[in-house]
């Protein structure tokens, strides 16, 4: 058996990241073959993936980031079971790694996201890595991007919630603030899509079936039905849409207010908000 050293240990420790033991067990295995050792370690985290397959990860970190000239934004949600590992610095840094080369390289999907490779290995292999050093189901579960003349991002406390939002103009003033303002409006609020045309039709009927049957068990006229259904509709609309609801700033007035009083022709044109 060949004699492995604590320098070769910790060698391949600083490479996988994976535990001191771990690492000499996978190094007395590989009879010193570094190598090998790291194939080792990759399989045990296959083997720890297949184990926990069905188990809940239902924590996790949610990260978003703009690129430097801010007409591309990315926010990633990778998750894992518990609250120690989502709260785990080195994980945190490790998903914040991932997204920081997605905006670097333009990754626009999730497909080529998981497949992209970062030094040796795709971006799915190093979670897989991830796995065996942590021991916990990690996977990445949503990855969105925006592209647009200028694009927004706001990460809440506890990397729990994340968005990210594009504008149709970049050159308006304060528009550093209006963008952060109406991106915590979105985190706040949570709106299911920017305007009534982007709430898909199943919605829009079952919201109108909702309306009726409320208004049918408070004894209103059957005629009267659906023009009462219609009225709680708008009223959804107002409460779900981003630039039909309240500013939170100022309730007076709506988000597409506050934007046009900034400029006529300013919009918001997407935005997506990840949450666990």
């Amino acid at each position: 058996m060949a004699k492995i050293t604590a320098a070769e240990v910790n060698a391949l420790r600083k490479t996988t990241g994976a535990g001191m033991m771990d690492c000499k067990n996978a190094l007395v295995e590989a009879e010193g073959d570094s190598e090998k050792a790291i194939k080792i370690l990759r399989k045990k985290g296959q083997k720890i993936a297949d184990k926990r397959a069905d188990r809940d990860a239902a924590e996790g970190v949610i990260i978003a980031k703009v690129s430097d000239d801010k007409k591309f934004g990315a926010v990633l949600r990778i998750s894992c079971e518990t609250d120690f590992v989502a709260k785990n610095e080195e994980f945190v840094n490790f998903v914040t790694g991932i997204v920081d080369y997605a905006i670097e390289n333009k990754i626009t999907n999730i497909d080529d996201l998981k497949s992209a490779k970062m030094g040796e290995l795709t971006i799915s292999e190093l979670v897989l890595e991830q796995l065996g050093k942590i021991g916990e189901k990690i996977e990445i579960v949503d990855y969105q991007t925006i592209s647009d003349e200028m694009v927004f991002s706001y990460i809440h406390t506890g990397n729990r919630l994340a968005t990210i939002m594009g504008v149709n103009k970049a050159d308006v003033a304060d528009i550093e603030i209006i963008g952060k303002e109406v991106n915590m409006q979105i985190a706040a609020m949570a709106p299911i899509a920017l305007d009534k045309d982007g709430i898909d039709a199943e919605t829009v009927k079952k919201e109108i079936e909702i309306g009726m049957d409320q208004a049918r068990r408070e004894g209103k006229p059957e005629a009267m039905l659906e023009k009462i259904a219609m009225g709680k509709l708008g009223k959804f609309y107002k409460e779900n849409t981003l630039l039909a609801q309240k500013f939170v700033r100022d309730n007076k007035i709506s988000v597409e207010q506050y934007l046009k009083n900034a400029d006529k022709d300013l919009t918001v044109t997407k935005f997506y908000r990840l949450a666990l």
